[in-house]
């Protein structure tokens, strides 16, 4: 497995062999609030600890490590963006200690159980830290955004919208000039977290247009472009003239972008928009009470929400075999979703911080891994 080493404090991230697109991420400065645990309460882990997943979460976990080496400088944690589909398999197979996912195990999956990376019988922690909007971003020469509701996004998607000019794109945006150059729409070409959050949208919103409903991996014969993780669809993007794509918003800066219908406004994306869509949702029923997966309400009307967004999990066990690994990622985690991990995703990735509600019940899942 190709695995990037984010190394030390202070030393550059093995990019190169990963292709990483996200900036350096600084450390933070000063501790967590008062009353939650910060990076310097961890101190002195040694060992690697390996982990997979989402490309969504690379820059917030570059900066994660920074914060988590500043006390455990013996310490390394390695992780593969090879995108959420693949880190959940491989966690599953017991090939890396922890995943990242833009969804939660299904129930289901969890009764199935299997979990080669956790001792037998072994619950699940699944925390939501990291939480962006998804950016639809677009390449139309001289048009910097667009007002579109979630039927023209989807027939877009779709194939049923196939010209920039079409009359369902110019009803919202009056005095603009649209060209009658062909849409070619981008998605992922792998098993994707973001596509599946993004055919949620889709699904809840428009389903008498986007009819495949919620799916991680692009469906069959449906037009378009595809493109390889977060990177590889902002590329295409930005290098095909009347090509649209969706990304995580903290790899779609200076790209223009579509303002989503949202009740009688269009709003753009923002990490603001991200926490009030969540603030509105609410914690599956059925999930035990280390697993904190959200069911997302993307057809909330909340003033300011940006429905098109994707809760981002770290995934462990409760029980590990190896307890120096468990202690590793109990301490990483814990890192993450302090008061200045999470500021520090927020800094360097655009994601929005969780609240002080949602760290304290992260803490209390974490305080489970063995």
């Amino acid at each position: 497995m190709k695995l990037n080493r984010i190394a030390q404090l202070g030393a550059v991230a093995a990019i190169a062999a990963l292709a990483l697109t996200g900036c350096a991420a600084n450390e933070p400065s000063g501790n967590g609030a008062s009353g939650n645990p910060s990076a310097s309460e961890a101190g002195g882990l040694t060992g690697n600890l390996v982990g997979q997943g989402a490309s969504s979460q690379q820059v917030a976990i570059q900066a994660w490590t920074t914060a988590f080496n500043a006390t455990n400088p013996d310490a390394v944690v390695e992780y593969d963006p090879a995108g959420s589909g693949t880190g959940r398999e491989s966690f599953l197979a017991g090939a890396v200690s922890f995943a990242g996912s833009d969804r939660a195990f299904t129930t289901d999956e969890i009764a199935a159980g299997g979990f080669g990376a956790c001792a037998p019988d072994s619950g699940l922690v699944e925390i939501p830290a990291y939480i962006s909007p998804i950016a639809i971003i677009f390449n139309v020469p001289g048009v910097d955004s667009l007002d579109l509701d979630a039927a023209t996004i989807a027939g877009i998607f779709a194939g049923t919208i196939t010209t920039w000019n079409d009359p369902a794109i110019a009803a919202t945006n009056d005095g603009v000039t649209l060209p009658d150059t062909a849409i070619n729409p981008v998605h992922r070409s792998d098993k994707s977290g973001t596509t599946g959050n993004f055919t949620d949208y889709l699904a809840a919103n428009a389903q008498d247009v986007w009819t495949w409903g919620s799916v991680e991996e692009w469906p069959a014969g449906v037009v378009g472009e595809a493109a390889e993780k977060t990177s590889g669809v902002v590329e295409a993007v930005k290098a095909g003239e009347g090509s649209i794509g969706y990304a995580d918003s903290s790899q779609a800066g200076g790209i223009s972008s579509v303002n989503v219908k949202v009740g009688d406004a269009f709003v753009g994306h923002s990490a603001e928009g991200a926490s009030i869509t969540l603030d509105a949702s609410a914690i599956e029923e059925g999930r035990s009470a280390g697993d904190l997966a959200y069911s997302i309400d993307r057809t909330t009307t909340a003033e300011g929400a940006y429905p098109v967004l994707l809760v981002s999990y770290l995934i462990g066990c409760e029980q590990y075999e190896d307890a120096e690994v468990a202690a590793l990622t109990k301490a990483f985690f814990s890192t993450a979703v302090s008061a200045e991990g999470q500021e520090s995703a927020a800094t360097n990735a655009g994601s929005a911080p969780i609240s002080d509600d949602l760290r304290e019940k992260s803490l209390a899942a974490i305080e489970l891994i063995k």
